[in-house]
């Protein structure tokens, strides 16, 4: 795991932004504390400096070799890359196997370029794993540059007159973005209007303007005197369908991942795992116990009735014989440690459990380098309740169009908080314009009161459409779960994951989260994820694992490491509320009286407005950080020796 930063010259004069692009790496020392690389790369006549590459390692793979910046093919090529190839050790004996490649190294980066030379960029459709990131051809004058399949690791990316920034974290790309030599931070008012819906701000933007994102599943190409080209290369396709035999795709279903869990304990360094009272990160930590009886498995929790996972954590390691190593956090920990927490994020995500996995994830990296977790088991597998509401909306969806019209009209005159209304207004709503993905904050009539200058044409829809667009043919469940995969989850679940372990040095895998998992999951009926005549859910790879997790989890209802906002902002965390809104700089942008009174409404308990208060409070932080320049997060500075010296000119190793 690792943190990458690379400039490439429009001019053929990189080597005068070296010193600059050295500098602002180390603000990625948290991606890779072990090593750090910085290269000048010259084209083959000596005369033009093309790429600078900047690299932080956290060695995991190969730990005595593989340094990166890397080179390849007698210095043709540069790599520089953050994540994990799973499958690197089968394509590495394919490679010398089929074509006589030859490495330097005994880890799976040299595999991704040594692929890309002799397969071109159709080494994507063989990588098996996470990653981000992009490669330098000399004697083409070319930049490739790609992303997983399901946006597991970040790549964002600037264009600028002197030519194209890449790096693993937006904060590295600040100093050279127009706003650091103006002064206008170039608050994006679209995205956020979709944070404030959403929770999160979606790909492939991002709240400064001018940096955006490469999305999950995409590559991109560059050279002097063009525009960057990004296209997708991968595209999930779901293909549900009646099964004949349903034991026979439960036990495929366990196998694949149990050979993905396998696959992802490939290490050099102590793997871990986090466990919480689910079946996702339990089944997780069963599977793994088999390669590793004696895994270490962390959890956390709070001193609050029904906030807390780790009872029945402790319980699911003893039934598995594991070691467990709980953490608990109080009102004044997570108020401590949202400035750091937001720096990490690089833009607002208003999820609370960012704050649990902040410290779940810290007490981990006291022990190990790498932790598994279960994000993706939902997304795949249908996890979530909502996908419940097509099934229980059909009987309203089924009538005729003028009759469904007529309800819902009468639902616009039953007043709100009635019982039916929702009901009525949901299931006469086509789905394209009802689901968004699982976080709903504010609706477009309460972000007319939040934002200083509402924009009605700025809509959920240009986010979801698209997606849509593409899911037609799909039943109503699996379109919620396809638009989850390009909304919710790299949008939230992957954000959080990625820099909250990054931000200690820990690198998290998610073996749900494997090509070959998705092509099990993508093949199962909506009858086997979610049962008509049950309120289960995941129900085929809860079948799947009956044998494999302690039988209490196995129907267990999803917490995933609940955060008690809603208590503490009564309570514990009200005065900081306030002195947040009241002294936010942010107010040109939102409202924040109005934002200060859904917070004394929800102190007086008028209303639950913990999740909207919250996501104000975060964008307040966010932007005190980023915009206004006045709080300190708080983070340590540290460096690391380089390993290389400029050299113009030549590419040197």
């Amino acid at each position: 795991m690792c943190g990458l930063l690379a400039f490439f010259s429009a001019h053929g004069n990189a080597a005068n932004r070296r010193d600059a692009v050295a500098e602002a790496l180390e603000c990625l020392h948290h991606r890779g504390p072990d090593e750090t690389g910085v290269e000048v790369v010259g084209d083959t006549t000596g005369r033009r400096t093309d790429v600078v590459f900047g690299h932080k390692r956290l060695a995991i793979i190969d730990v005595e070799s593989s340094h990166e910046p890397l080179s390849y093919a007698d210095g043709r090529y540069l790599l520089t890359y953050n994540g994990e190839i799973y499958n690197y050790v089968e394509l590495r004996d394919e490679l010398i196997r089929d074509f006589g490649a030859r490495f330097a190294t005994a880890g799976d980066g040299e595999v991704i370029v040594a692929g890309y030379h002799h397969w071109g960029e159709q080494v994507l459709n063989r990588l098996r794993g996470m990653f981000a990131f992009v490669i330098w051809d000399r004697q083409e004058r070319r930049a490739f540059g790609a992303r997983d399949r399901f946006g597991i690791k970040p790549l964002y990316h600037l264009e600028t007159p002197d030519g194209l920034y890449l790096a693993s974290e937006k904060k590295a790309l600040l100093p050279f973005a127009p706003s650091a030599r103006t002064g206008d931070a170039g608050v994006d008012a679209a995205n956020l209007s979709h944070y404030l819906t959403l929770q999160y701000v979606p790909e492939p933007g991002t709240l400064h303007k001018g940096i955006g994102r490469i999305g999950s599943g995409e590559c991109l190409t560059w050279s002097p005197g063009y525009r960057i080209d990004v296209r997708r290369w991968y595209r999930p396709v779901f293909r549900p369908a009646p099964v004949a035999d349903e034991q026979r795709l439960y036990d495929r279903i366990r196998e694949t991942l149990r050979e993905s869990v396998r696959m992802h304990m490939r290490s050099d360094v102590p793997v871990g795992s986090f466990l919480s009272s689910g079946i996702d990160s339990t089944a997780v930590v069963a599977l793994a116990r088999e390669f590793n009886p004696n895994i270490l498995t962390f959890t956390v929790g709070f001193d609050v009735d029904g906030y807390s996972e780790i009872d029945v954590a402790q319980e699911s390691a003893r039934h598995l014989g594991v070691t467990t190593i709980p953490t608990k956090i109080g009102p004044q920990d997570m108020i401590d440690a949202l400035p750091k927490i937001v720096w990490h994020l690089d833009d607002p995500v208003a999820d609370p459990a960012l704050v649990p996995l902040y410290f779940v994830a810290k007490k981990a990296a006291e022990h190990v380098t790498v932790v598994l977790s279960g994000e993706g088991a939902d997304e795949f597998f249908g996890g979530y309740t909502i996908y419940r509401e097509p099934l229980s909306l059909a009987g309203v969806n089924g009538l005729p169009r003028g009759l469904r019209a007529g309800l819902r009209a009468l639902a616009r005159v039953i007043p709100q908080g009635v019982k039916g209304r929702s009901f009525l207004e949901r299931g006469t709503t086509p789905i394209e314009q009802r689901y968004y993905g699982n976080a709903r904050m504010f609706t477009e009539d309460e972000k007319r009161r939040l934002l200083r200058q509402y924009d009605p044409s700025v809509r959920y829809t240009d986010v979801t459409a698209p997606i849509y667009a593409e899911s037609t043919e799909l039943d109503d469940v699996t379109k919620m779960q396809y638009v989850d995969l390009y909304t919710w989850l790299r949008g939230d679940i992957l954000v959080k994951a990625d820099r909250i372990s990054m931000a200690h040095s820990l690198e998290v895998r998610v073996p749900f989260l494997d090509r070959e998992v998705f092509d099990v999951a993508a093949g199962i009926p909506v009858d086997l994820k979610i049962p008509p005549r049950s309120d289960a859910t995941k129900y085929a790879m809860r079948q799947a694992l009956r044998d494999v997790v302690p039988p209490p989890i196995v129907n267990r209802r999803k917490l995933g490491f609940p955060t008690p906002t809603r208590v503490w902002l009564r309570g514990e965390m009200y005065e900081w509320a306030r002195h947040v809104l009241a002294t936010s700089g942010a107010g040109e942008l939102v409202d924040l009286p109005y934002a200060m009174r859904l917070l004394e409404a929800h102190k007086r308990g008028e209303a639950d407005n913990s999740r909207k208060v919250w996501t104000v409070l975060i964008f307040c932080v966010w932007h005190a950080i980023f915009v206004e320049r006045t709080l300190d997060p708080g983070i340590e500075r540290n460096r690391s020796a380089l390993l290389t010296k400029p050299v113009v000119g030549s590419m040197v190793r």
